[in-house]
């Protein structure tokens, strides 16, 4: 189907001079584009390489002007895709209906950061790393940090409930948000929850909201719970000459009592391909070595986290470990997080690709990167694997490299649904952090059952009566 066809199907309307002109009117003249270079600007993110335009990017700077430019897209069924940083890996903010790119990079304020009691106020286009370090500032910590925290807005977060290295120990995103101001597709601006840290009062829709991936609401405020700072972090990188033996050593270390505040896999081909991107890190890699764990605990006695150190070190020699690297400044500790954070960028540099996000108990990474290689074999495509090890979530960068169209297009779509099968099979699901959005959306039959997607349905129904909000996402 086309997207004129499914346009008509839907009954959505084109923006006419007299809409454009009314939008205008709300946001001011200046912050309403329609330049191919704008558009083609907003017209992806960093999924593959798909391509939509939009038909006018719109940036609202008030909950009050979201509300205005929603309740006219409501009235006149008019799509809406809202978009941050579009750093995003499963389509959300890709708008493939055309229609109105709600731009939310204006709202870029941290409104407060309360020490009393540790909470911040923050407006959704903040880029994460900025909220981080104002936190950090204060001596508080706002622990989620996906790869992209450099340049990925707060808002997007939410939307794909984002995680991180962090999240091992500390959480996804929806552990740290109290409360959200939102705008409904039908103007209503409400508040989801309260400023506090226990509440069973009525249902709880800030957390409906958190990972409902823009098709439910646009977020134009959020309150965050905040700890404090710890005062030390230690990290050390562990070779092994066997990726599997990687993953089984990664439960070890959990079943010992020693919770990590991150811990990370990256196969052999994952470093080698990001050391050849990133010119300014070095490490030499001995050629029996097939992955490596980059390993971190935090907290605020030293001792005790060179002990936690000690007791991993011990761990993992049974699992065909080599010599560990211990960095000793911070110098070094930011060289090999910038390697690991580079990992998805070196490998898109190298290929089409595509990244499928899967997630299981962390006991079954090891039978998990098994069955990626075996389902690889079996369909004729090259993988390449890293991820948030420590909660059971691998990311399968799967290449084209010397792959026929033909393949590409008619035969990985099998593998990779045989690939989210053994995912659901081993107790996991088809996306830990990334979201379904436009690319995961026909596979979601797998993981829930058809009352399951029903229901979620109906809940879109009550929000999104039009059908506005980021159509064509989640739901085939």
């Amino acid at each position: 189907m086309t997207k004129i066809d499914y346009l008509l199907e839907m009954n959505y309307n084109r923006i006419t001079p007299a809409i454009r002109s009314l939008i205008e009117g709300v946001v001011g003249k200046y912050n309403v584009y329609d330049s191919n270079e704008e558009l083609e600007k907003y017209a992806s993110d960093e999924t593959e390489d798909f391509k939509f335009l939009p038909e006018l990017v719109v940036k609202p700077a008030t909950p009050e002007e979201v509300s205005e430019i929603l309740k006219m897209a409501t009235e006149h069924k008019i799509p809406v895709t809202p978009s941050g940083a579009r750093t995003g890996l499963s389509g959300g903010a890709l708008p493939i209906m055309g229609g109105i790119n709600l731009s939310m990079e204006r709202f870029d304020t941290i409104i407060e950061i309360d020490e009393r009691n540790l909470q911040a106020t923050v407006e959704p286009g903040v880029i994460n790393q900025v909220f981080h370090d104002a936190c950090k500032e204060k001596g508080l910590f706002y622990p989620p940090d996906p790869s992209s925290w450099g340049s990925c807005f707060l808002g997007g977060n939410l939307a794909l409930n984002a995680g991180g290295p962090k999240a091992v120990k500390y959480g996804v995103t929806n552990a740290y948000v109290l409360n959200l101001q939102v705008v409904l597709p039908t103007g209503e601006i409400i508040w989801t929850g309260a400023n506090v840290l226990k509440n069973s009062t009525g249902y709880n829709l800030t957390q409906l909201m958190v990972g409902s991936e823009g098709t439910l609401g646009v977020i134009t405020k959020a309150v965050f719970k905040l700890l404090p700072y710890p005062k030390h972090n230690l990290l050390m990188l562990v070779p092994f000459a066997s990726a599997e033996k990687a993953c089984e050593a990664v439960s070890a270390i959990f079943r010992a009592g020693i919770t990590p505040s991150g811990m990370e896999f990256m196969e052999r081909d994952a470093i080698d391909w990001t050391l050849k991107y990133v010119d300014d890190v070095q490490l030499p890699i001995g050629p029996e070595v097939r992955a490596h764990l980059l390993i971190e605990v935090d907290g605020n006695d030293v001792d005790v986290l060179m002990n936690d150190c000690q007791q991993i070190a011990e761990i993992v020699e049974a699992y065909e470990a080599g010599e560990v690297l211990f960095a000793d400044t911070q110098a070094e500790k930011d060289a090999l997080w910038k390697l690991r954070r580079r990992v998805g960028e070196a490998v898109k540099s190298h290929s089409v690709y595509k990244e499928e996000d899967t997630v299981v108990p962390r006991a079954e990474l090891a039978q998990l990167l098994k069955g990626v290689k075996d389902i690889g074999a079996k369909y004729g495509f090259k993988s390449v694997c890293h991820g948030h090890a420590g909660d059971g979530n691998l990311h399968v960068n799967i290449v084209k490299d010397t792959m026929s169209d033909k393949a590409w297009k008619e035969d990985l779509p099998k593998g990779i649904r045989e690939l989210f099968v053994l995912v659901k099979k081993l107790g996991g699901t088809i996306s830990g952090e990334h979201g379904i959005g436009y690319v995961q959306k026909d596979y979601l039959d797998i993981v829930f059952e058809k009352k399951t997607i029903e229901i979620q349905k109906a809940i879109k129904a009550v929000f999104d009566p039009s059908g506005i909000m980021n159509p064509g996402k989640i739901f085939s």
